[in-house]
């Protein structure tokens, strides 16, 4: 039995999967996967478990080097912006902001989207790995 670190096993696997630039994203309950993406669902009720408690305990198994966000979360949802950025302040990951319309469309080049219980709006990210030994 697997002592530390995510122990949800399809997360755990799509994470050990991943190579330098490939990516995963984050989403809320609503955000629309694709259907040729991996839909890892952990979504119980609504607001369980939320975007930011998710989003820290794959961050902390994940080297990652970019993240994508929603141009819309600065005025829709500064509260989850302003979580996101403390989550990542001092490490040298570069920042994006794309149109919401964009955000979903890159999605279907992520190897996997984990659905959380999460209901603000534009509560999705993407990952996009880095290299562990550069």
């Amino acid at each position: 039995m697997k002592r530390n670190g995510i122990l949800n096993s399809e997360i755990s696997r799509v994470l050990s999967y991943l190579g330098h630039t490939d990516c995963i994203a984050i989403g809320d309950c609503g955000l629309p996967i694709p259907d040729e993406t991996e839909r890892i669902d952990l979504a119980l009720a609504f607001g369980i478990p939320t975007f930011m408690q998710t989003l820290e305990v794959v961050a902390d198994d994940m080297k990652i080097e970019k993240i994508i966000l929603a141009e819309e979360i600065k005025e829709k949802n500064p509260d989850v912006l302003k979580a996101v950025e403390e989550l990542f302040d001092g490490q040298k990951i570069e920042i994006e902001f794309v149109s919401h319309t964009q955000l979903k469309e890159q999605t279907k080049n992520c190897k996997a989207v984990i659905r959380t219980g999460e209901t603000t709006p534009y509560a999705n990210i993407i990952l996009q790995a880095g290299c562990i030994f550069s």
